[in-house]
């Protein structure tokens, strides 16, 4: 599913199916500056356009699946719109929104491990359209070696060096101190230049 353009953005269809409705609800009325005046549905239908595309790119990059990246995403805007009432701060959705997302992508992981032990081997399947786009936007040496280092210098450098997190977002997204996040950065780069040695220097 992608991104909805237009003058008038739609709330995902997840969170319409969840909610009973039809699958496109146009919103109604005005939109408050103020997201503490929103309601569940004009916080999702003015936060989806805005964050849908980069949050999908981070939950590929973390999954290296664009279709499990969507469903992630669009779970995360469901579990946004399930709480609103009971989020401390609205201003903080996009964190609220970030942070599910990666533990979205955690867990189907982690799923997909126990799947892979599971699974007798079979022909790879071939990737899909937005996967070779996401891996056309990345060197593909630079991102083999980062799957081989640790799941959270994985999660640190990703959320570093390709959303372009401050540290102290990267703490809060995966609940974490900075100065852990600042450890498993030094760590990860270090281990990455190692793996890329002689090839692609990584200076970011």
């Amino acid at each position: 599913m992608s991104a909805t353009t237009g003058p008038l953005p739609v709330i995902p269809v997840a969170v319409a199916r969840w909610r009973g409705r039809e699958a496109r609800v146009q919103p109604t009325g005005a939109i408050p500056d103020d997201p503490a005046r929103w309601t569940a549905d004009q916080a999702v239908t003015a936060l989806y356009p805005a964050h849908w595309a980069g949050l999908v790119r981070l939950a590929a990059l973390l999954t290296r699946d664009a279709s499990v990246a969507e469903e992630i995403v669009q779970d995360a805007f469901v579990a946004l719109h399930r709480r609103w009432a009971r989020l401390d701060d609205p201003a903080a959705a996009h964190g609220y929104l970030r942070t599910s997302v990666v533990n979205g992508a955690r867990s189907a992981m982690r799923h997909r491990q126990v799947a892979e032990r599971l699974r007798q081997p079979g022909p790879a399947v071939p990737a899909g359209p937005e996967e070779r786009a996401v891996q056309s936007t990345e060197d593909a040496r630079v991102m083999a070696a980062l799957r081989t280092l640790p799941r959270r210098q994985q999660e640190v450098l990703v959320l570093r060096y390709y959303a372009d997190l401050s540290e102290q977002e990267i703490a809060e997204a995966l609940g974490v101190s900075r100065g852990s996040v600042k450890s498993h950065a030094h760590r990860g780069m270090a281990a990455l230049r190692s793996a890329l040695a002689g090839g692609l220097e990584v200076t970011r």
